[in-house]
């Protein structure tokens, strides 16, 4: 065995103790901090959703491949070749370059020479970053479609406590009300004694007896039963609040809100027919083919991300999209639509009359639907509220050719400046009814 000779060992032990603290704090900092620690996080951030994020995903693939940690599997210069025109290094016959090219469809990169190297390295910090851990949901979040809570609502115990008062309240006022009519009828006589018992006449009895009163009682329950029946017969067909349960859920918080996408580019048919008509599902396909999952922030109280991403794989399935190979299959379901808005089959109502030529936004109709998770219908949709609607709406002239020279000889006839829709002809039964 070699003999250790500590002497020598002990003269260079400082060496050494500098030596093992440079080399320890150099694995520490590589753990810690990404190899492309001097890019630009947050201008990579920028510049990846700007570039990249169409086709490619930090965690999933997409288009492309994922590309979180993509600056640890390659070599930078290759990454900066590749960056600046793939097809080149396809058409060399790079096989790393070639391999990814076979195994992502053949998707042809679209090359991108105005990003600088220090660009690409900004890219590749940000694609360095470590994942964020999400953060646990609630424990006492409310599942879709339940009541609110203890901290959301009013509970259970408070409403029955309530009922309870009422209740305690009607037999006091009963009892008040019992020993008053007593008292009444001992003044006038109706209460008199006989060999030592009570003899009292029934109360039904006295006001039988009484004209007025029962012509009053009368009349009074004609007129009730009237205004309740009348009231019942005016909601017949009339659906407001209606929201039903969609086979796939929509946010329209999230879409028109949030994203501010706006209205007429899923009911593209609204500005040029009669209805809006339901999108197709290849419209939302144009985004989510890319967005298979919701950002961890969407989620709310009421609805997880896990609730979100199962419904965007709802709509996978629905169309026959396979997410993990970026390619339809062919094997597709129909959705069936429940439909909110449904006016009577006697009634025409034309969508491009009031959204293009009218400039009527879809939010006087429907709602704040961009504040909506669930849509339901807002407006009665009955003919007192279209005629009331068309009393009260100038005709906007601005930049509308349609209604000008009708405009102008009515605005005459009428000696007035601006004309509603009223005086123009909206009150006319032809013009809904044919």
């Amino acid at each position: 065995m070699k003999k250790v000779n500590f002497i020598h060992l002990r003269s260079k032990f400082p060496f050494l103790l500098l030596a093992f603290l440079l080399t320890f704090s150099t694995t520490i900092y590589s753990q810690d901090a990404p190899a492309d620690a001097g890019g630009d996080v947050a201008a990579g951030e920028a510049l990846f959703k700007a570039n990249c994020a169409a086709c490619h995903k930090l965690d999933s693939k997409a288009v492309g491949p994922a590309l979180r940690g993509v600056a640890d599997k390659y070599d930078r210069a290759w990454i900066y070749k590749w960056v600046h025109n793939s097809q080149g290094l396809i058409a060399d016959g790079d096989a790393t370059a070639v391999k990814i090219f076979e195994d992502n469809n053949k998707a042809i990169m679209t090359p991108f020479p105005a990003l600088s190297e220090t660009d690409i390295d900004n890219i590749l910090a940000y694609t360095n970053q470590p994942k964020a851990v999400p953060v646990a949901a609630a424990t006492n979040a409310a599942a879709p479609g339940t009541t609110a809570g203890a901290n959301g609502g009013v509970s259970n115990g408070l409403v029955l406590g309530a009922l309870a008062l009422v209740f305690l309240l009607l037999v006091i006022i009963l009892f008040l009300v019992t020993n008053t009519l007593k008292r009444v009828a001992e003044a006038k006589g109706i209460v008199s004694e006989e060999k030592g018992k009570e003899k009292r006449t029934p109360l039904w009895k006295a006001f039988a007896q009484n004209q007025f009163l029962v012509l009053v009682f009368s009349i009074f329950l004609i007129l009730s039963a009237s205004y309740f029946a009348y009231g019942y017969m005016m909601q017949i067909g009339v659906d407001q609040g209606y929201a039903p349960v969609q086979p796939i859920h929509y946010s329209h918080k999230i879409h028109a809100g949030d994203n501010q996408i706006d209205c007429n580019f899923c009911h593209s048919s609204a500005r040029k027919s009669k209805t809006s008509g339901i999108p197709s599902l290849n419209v939302c396909m144009n985004c989510h083919k890319n967005i298979s999952e919701v950002a961890p922030e969407t989620a709310t109280a009421e609805y997880s991300k896990e609730f979100y991403d199962g419904e965007i794989a709802k709509l996978y399935t629905a169309v026959g999209w396979d997410a993990a190979n970026q390619q339809y299959t062919g094997k597709t379901e129909p959705v069936k639509w429940i439909r909110i808005h449904n006016l009577a089959d006697f009634v025409y109502f034309n969508h491009s009359q009031h959204v293009t030529v009218a400039g009527v936004a879809c939010q006087t109709c429907h709602g704040e639907v961009q504040t909506l998770e669930v849509v339901a219908q807002f407006a009665p949709l009955t003919m007192v509220w279209c005629l009331d609607c068309h009393k009260k709406t100038n005709v906007n002239l601005e930049n509308n050719e349609y209604y000008a020279k009708i405009h102008e000889e009515l605005s005459k006839k009428y000696g007035v400046q601006k004309l509603t829709v009223a005086e123009m002809g909206g009150l006319e039964c032809g013009k809904c009814h044919y």
